[in-house]
């Protein structure tokens, strides 16, 4: 067995080790919105593992490629008349999507080994990162399935499918940050434990408000997915009320809540709205009625999250989906979803000792 203090060094290490991770899949979420915003998505129609980490090199090399790709829907219905320097704009966004995917992939893998074979990591914790790893080669695959609905008939990736590939992103980041937490010593003091009794209620339902923030994510992939945000750049209204014509239409109704753009931007708007009072009123209620100056502070940082985000998500719409504020408009919701995380995790801490 190992010493109380050899393992909580290994654990830092490791919760650093995770926390890199978790900052450049932050950085690959991102990466992949700007993809998605300027339709770069679809520019490499092969999916080669290995031999795709290599640009084209050479005119020749460009040249073949940009053949290949004036073979599918988009530039046949879209980009019909693109020159080759437009083209190379547009490739080099999914370029370096996929090979930061690589990346991140190798950054998991070889610390992984590393800490294995030196026989560190706690018991019970190897499981789970295994889990972690299955699913980001699940996710490279499903980024690869999600293209090639978009080189078949229509030039445009499914939304189903887009969605999908974010919210597993989406999941193994908020996965590897609540691992990350568990680990780093000082979020796990034992003059952290049980601080807080009279808070135990919030700190029992606050994980829930992780669940939301995580379902209004991928409500955002849906209107990504639809170009739903194009259809109504107004605020407050839509088009001439609140409520506009038009809303759960078709047979089924359910459907539209999925394929029409005017339901999903709707919907979209309401859970946004839900959670700025759900939210708001969790880091209002720790700024008030906490008695530990920290939690009073996360209340704060809750809700500057989430007006920030309520911010970029008007600013997208009145700019007409500009791309850098759409843009923020996603780093700004992992954003909150990162505050609450710590938050909640800070205050499960300080209410009800939790397994790790």
């Amino acid at each position: 067995m190992f010493s109380r203090a050899y393992q909580t060094h290994h654990d830092r290490q490791l919760a650093l080790w995770l926390l890199a991770c978790a900052v450049v899949i932050y950085g690959m979420i991102l990466l992949g919105g700007v993809t998605r915003l300027t339709e770069s998505g679809l520019s490499m129609v092969e999916w080669r593992p290995i031999m795709g980490i290599w640009p084209p090199i050479g005119e020749a090399a460009w040249l073949e490629v940009f053949a290949k790709y004036q073979q599918f829907p988009e530039y046949q219905k879209i980009n019909q008349g693109m020159d080759l320097a437009e083209f190379k704009v547009i490739f080099m966004y999914e370029y370096l999507h996929r090979v930061l995917g690589r990346i991140i992939g190798l950054l998991f893998v070889l610390p992984l080994a590393f800490f294995a074979l030196r026989g560190v990591i706690r018991p019970g914790l190897m499981p789970r990162l295994l889990v972690l790893l299955v699913l980001g080669g699940c996710q490279g695959l499903l980024g690869w399935y999600m293209v090639k609905s978009g080189l078949v008939d229509r030039p445009s990736v499914s939304q189903y499918r887009l969605t999908a590939h974010l919210g597993l992103a989406v999941a193994l980041y908020a996965a590897i940050v609540w691992q990350f937490l568990n680990l780093w010593p000082k979020a796990n003091s034992a003059s952290t434990r049980g601080a807080l009794p009279s808070m135990q209620s919030a700190a029992r339902w606050s994980p829930l408000l992780v669940v939301l923030v995580y379902l209004m994510i991928l409500s955002g992939g849906l209107v990504a997915g639809t170009d739903a945000g194009y259809s109504y750049p107004t605020w407050p209204n839509m088009g001439p009320g609140f409520v506009p014509p038009g809303l759960y239409a078709g047979t089924p109704a359910w459907l539209a809540a999925f394929e029409d753009v005017t339901t999903i931007q709707f919907n979209h708007r309401m859970f946004a709205y839900v959670l700025l009072l759900l939210v708001g009123g969790f880091g209002l209620r720790l700024v008030l009625q906490s008695a530990d100056g920290f939690m009073r502070g996360a209340g704060v940082a809750v809700i500057a999250a989430l007006l920030l985000q309520i911010t970029l998500g008007v600013s997208t719409l009145l700019t007409r989906m500009a791309i850098p504020v759409a843009a923020g408009h996603q780093a700004g919701a992992i954003f909150l979803l990162t505050v609450l995380l710590f938050t909640v995790h800070a205050l499960r801490r300080r209410t009800i000792v939790t397994d790790n």
